[in-house]
């Protein structure tokens, strides 16, 4: 049956007084970053806006006091996408145009001072490719090097690292019209090199350019390994110059612990260009398997690699060198929250850091400012970005929060989220984050959207989202729910471990616990009256509970590019997941696939079921949906099926997400009794 897509009206009637509409959160400003400058003094961060009448999104560039938090406008809007702090003085910016009007396809880079009177930039690079994720530091000789990504067109499809020089200083800089490719002449058996490696969104974190711009360090997959079937990584340097072709820093062969093989990640030097340092993981199947620290010291194209604080239970996610090269600022999830942490750079086996951000915000990106402090871009459920500055032990000064500056957020409140811990039949504590709609009155009752997150070894915690936003899901009549179940990352590595073939096992009966716990406990949550929801891992889980008791105590689920199938796990591009989960390949060790197999207990589904599954999504593929709706239709249990062919594993399109959002509230706010009718415009339903 055909798809509509017809755009559903805008705006829905509502039993409560509501803080965030779908609009509203779809059109509000989406901000950087903070960048900040050599000095410390202020940061530059962008901010794009969309108009639904004119549907379009505006971009503008705005500068933040480090020390008071005032914000100005920068002097540059739309067309400037990336900007690096670099050139003759600390004022003066190198940044990038994602247009060049003398090459299709191609983009500019342009030089600066902010600091003189007049804003008057100067073009000195035009570049054939789509570069992005630009860095660039001043050489010693007046120039500047810099790298960024895009795709090589020799090798279609594939990441690489492209270097670059522009010549000269004092102001005048000249581009010698040559990029190079630092990928070049890596030996591979099996998997190309490429970095950024897809799947990373291009990101620029794969790759880093040294203090004095002789060296870059990236990573790729595995050069003797299917990438399909392994995590492996490696970590590689090689000459801004591209005069020697790349060498490895860790994996077989070099100085780096045998016991290391996994992916790696966020490679970083030092301010004195001698030590790079980087995250790996010890499992080669395994996405999610903890991320040690290491240093490796570096000599010319040498490195002798050095573990660091290996006994941390956490997984760092990113680091900065302090400005002396002594410590390493790690961030790393604690609590569902991204923190910071301090390690020094020659830290024993046993050394235990301590975290001085705290769970209550969730850390974007952060600098060293020169007093000593941290400058940290996060965000939470109740803002979409905070910018504040930290002292290690200290309290936070908060700079900026955008629910005090944005209408669109107006009445969002750190008060509006809360959480809980209960144990659960195995004795780990399992935390669950409670969200509360606007006016919350405890003395009435609500309705439960108990939300499930996907993974499963990720969090869903107290942090902004466009895609799943529970703070607006709440005000669409609810109290909403999110809870960290066995798998889940941040609460000790044999925590998220836990989950390996056992799917449906303790991650399920946690969730009854906390659904109970619910009930009995909490008198402003009305049960009786529940939804449940969840994606990819929340989808299959919410598949797995429809076809047990547990699907029983809700009025409707909702359920976005999820499984059914475990057996049919092969569709996927991520074989070395569905391996490692499953503990074994399904010719091998079918049993533990079809144990936790949520289409084996469908026969049970009779709780009303709204399933999306989108054409591009590869991760989890759209035949899941179908099944799923399918077998709904076919046992004549009430269900929707809505997808996009323009989308892959996530709805990013603001219309298609306009649509997604419709769609799922008024399906159940209808279920619990607060629509009264169902909307029948852009699904199928039979």
């Amino acid at each position: 049956m055909a798809l509509k897509t017809v755009v559903v009206a805008v705006g829905l009637l509502l039993g409560s007084a509501q803080a965030i509409t779908v609009e509203g959160m779809l059109a509000a400003p989406r901000r950087s970053t903070g960048i900040l400058s050599p000095n410390g003094d202020r940061a530059l961060f962008s901010e794009t806006k969309f108009n639904w009448t004119s549907e379009k999104s505006t971009t503008s560039w705005y500068f933040l006091n480090t020390a008071t938090g005032n914000t100005t406008k920068a002097p540059f809007g739309s067309a400037v996408s990336e900007v690096v702090w670099v050139g003759d003085t600390e004022d003066s910016i190198l940044y990038l145009n994602s247009t060049n009007a003398e090459i299709p396809g191609g983009v500019t880079l342009y030089t600066v001072d902010l600091g003189s009177d007049s804003f008057e930039p100067k073009l000195v690079a035009s570049l054939h490719a789509p570069i992005s994720g630009l860095k660039a530091v001043k050489t010693k000789p007046g120039g500047i090097n810099f790298v960024g990504n895009a795709l090589a067109y020799i090798t279609a499809e594939r990441y690489a690292v492209f270097s670059g020089v522009l010549n000269g200083g004092n102001g005048s800089y000249t581009y010698g019209g040559e990029l190079k490719n630092l990928l070049l002449g890596i030996n591979y058996t099996v998997t190309r090199p490429e970095s950024p490696v897809q799947g990373s969104s291009s990101d620029p974190g794969d790759y880093d350019l040294s203090p004095d711009g002789k060296l870059v360090a990236f990573r790729s997959k595995a050069p003797e390994l299917p990438k399909a079937n392994y995590t492996a990584s490696y970590i590689y340097i090689v000459p801004h110059d591209g005069s020697e072709t790349a060498v490895q820093v860790n994996g077989p062969g070099t100085t780096a612990p045998e016991t290391a093989k996994g992916a790696s990640g966020y490679p970083t030097w030092s301010h004195d260009s001698t030590k790079l340092a980087f995250g790996q993981q010890d499992g080669v199947y395994y996405e999610s398997d903890r991320f040690k620290l290491y240093v490796a010291d570096v000599d010319g194209l040498n490195a002798k690699v050095r573990p660091v604080a290996e006994e941390w239970d956490s997984s760092p996610s990113g680091l900065q060198w302090s400005p002396d090269d002594a410590d390493l600022w790690v961030t790393s999830e604690l609590h569902a929250a991204t923190c910071l942490w301090l390690v020094p750079a020659d830290a024993a086996a046993d050394f235990k850091p301590v975290n001085f951000t705290g769970p209550d915000t969730v850390l974007s990106d952060f600098n060293i400012l020169p007093d000593g402090s941290a400058f940290v871009s996060a965000a939470s459920s109740w803002s979409s970005r905070i910018f504040y500055n930290q002292y290690p032990g200290q309290d936070k000064k908060i700079l900026f929060t955008a629910n005090e500056i944005d209408p669109e957020l107006e009445g969002l409140k750190p008060d509006s989220v809360s959480n809980f811990w209960v144990t659960n039949d195995d004795g780990d504590n399992i935390q669950t984050f409670v969200f509360y709609p606007t006016d919350f009155d405890p003395s009435k009752k609500y309705p439960l959207a108990f939300i499930i997150h996907g993974g499963p070894q990720s969090t869903q915690g107290d942090n902004w989202s466009v895609r799943w936003n529970l703070r607006l899901w709440a005000d669409q009549g609810f109290v909403v729910t999110a809870t960290q179940f066995t798998g889940s990352p941040s609460y000790s590595q044999a925590f998220t471990d836990k989950i390996q073939a056992n799917w449906g096992g303790t991650p399920y009966t946690d969730l009854v616990k906390v659904f109970e716990h619910l009930r009995e406990n909490i008198d402003y949550i009305d049960t009786d009256r529940a939804i449940a929801a969840g994606a990819s891992f929340g989808c299959y889980m919410t598949n797995w509970i429809q076809g047990h008791d547990l699907g029983r105590e809700f009025k409707a689920l909702v359920c976005h590019d999820g499984k059914i199938n475990q057996v049919g796990s092969y569709a996927t591009d991520e074989l070395w997941f569905i391996q490692r989960d499953n503990n074994g390949t399904v010719w091998n060790d079918r049993a533990n696939y079809e144990q936790w197999d949520p289409l084996a207990h469908f026969k049970n589904a009779s709780t009303p079921q709204f399933i999306i599954h989108n054409d591009l999504d590869y991760r989890v593929v759209q035949a899941e949906g179908l099944q799923t709706f399918n077998i709904l239709q076919s046992l004549g249990v009430p269900s929707r099926f809505l997808h996009f062919p323009d989308e892959g594993h996530w709805v990013t399109n603001r219309q298609n997400s306009l649509l997604w959002h419709k769609s799922i509230f008024n399906w159940i706010r209808y279920w619990v009794g607060l629509d009264e009718e169902l909307m029948t415009e852009g699904v199928i339903t039979q």
